[in-house]
């Protein structure tokens, strides 16, 4: 008798022991139980601690509150400008209602995934190129909108939405590359350009003030001289000022001037030339006699042959004035 109470003792004990292992649940500091009791939502969310259940009753369901980190797969789309890219993101979020989160939706984690792949796929097909690179701070806002307002139903809260890496064609890449290699080339320009004037600016004023003293110029050639020999150079180049050369042709201009205007000045008028005589208008005919002719008579007189064969004298020259 005694032994059979004994042994119905240890079997209370033992199936008490089992109802409470079965029955003490313990919740964490950063879960919430949510308990349905035969399959209907109790009001009261269990906190973290020790908590007890019916079993076969009550189901507990630990849901939990951390912020959650998923990546979203990498999408494929259209830009609006027609530009064919890849672009994934990183979301994060985390659950403000368990109870909804349990009973509103079937996964919740599921469902924030596929909500956030479809709205990265909107958001790519309506933005250019160029927001997509630069200006991703306002589509990550855009897109936090576009999955925050069902989830918000969810009992989930989407803490913050990041595009991570966007993928180019290699062909993009290059006519990008090329374009940026010309924006920088003609900024170059403009620098230099720019460069170019201001230098411009403080030669004309170093001119200007070597105007002034003319030593000044020579000082700076013999500096130039001084700067080039330093490097012991076999060769040495001696810069000639172009301002000397016009000095010099400025100089010999006028010297030209006055040598050529008194000899046109004290040139006498031309006379005109004396007529020739007859007499040598018939010489040529006289040296080339015929032979059928008969010789000539000798002349009357000699003064007279004299005359008429005497060579007409030429004029004489000029005399120019003596300066």
């Amino acid at each position: 008798m005694v032994q059979e109470l004994v042994i119905a003792m240890v079997g209370a004990a033992s199936a008490g022991a089992l109802y409470l292992a079965a029955a003490a649940k313990v919740v964490k500091q950063y879960e919430r139980g949510v308990v349905l009791r035969l399959g209907r939502l109790r009001n009261d969310v269990r906190g973290p601690g020790f908590t007890m259940v019916i079993p076969g009753v009550e189901r507990l369901r630990k849901v939990n509150m951390q912020i959650v980190t998923m990546p979203v797969p990498a999408q494929d789309g259209i830009t609006r400008d027609n530009v064919t890219v890849r672009v994934d993101a990183v979301i994060y979020f985390k659950v403000v209602d368990a109870a909804s989160a349990v009973i509103q939706v079937e996964d919740y984690r599921f469902a924030v995934s596929q909500m956030a792949q479809t709205s990265l796929r909107s958001i790519i097909g309506k933005s250019d190129l160029d927001d997509l690179l630069s200006n991703r701070e306002k589509l990550n806002q855009g897109l936090e909108l576009m999955i925050d307002s069902p989830a918000v139903g969810w009992g989930v809260q989407i803490d913050r939405v990041e595009i991570k890496d966007v993928s180019l064609p290699e062909t993009m890449k290059r006519s990008m590359a090329r374009q940026a290699e010309a924006d920088r080339e003609r900024r170059a320009r403009v620098i230099n350009a720019d460069a170019e004037l201001q230098a411009s600016k403080k030669l004309a004023e170093a001119a200007k003030e070597m105007s002034s003293q003319p030593a000044a110029l020579q000082l700076r050639l013999l500096q130039t001289v001084v700067a080039v020999a330093a490097e012991k150079n076999s060769t040495l180049v001696l810069p000639f000022p172009v301002e000397l050369l016009r000095f010099l042709e400025r100089a010999q201009q006028p010297a030209q001037k006055q040598v050529m205007q008194p000899q046109q000045a004290v040139r006498p008028p031309q006379r005109p030339a004396p007529p020739q005589r007859p007499a040598q208008a018939q010489r040529p005919a006289q040296a080339q006699p015929q032979p059928s002719a008969a010789p000539a008579p000798p002349p009357a007189s000699a003064p007279a042959v004299s005359a008429a064969t005497a060579p007409a004298r030429p004029p004489r020259p000029k005399p120019l004035a003596r300066h």
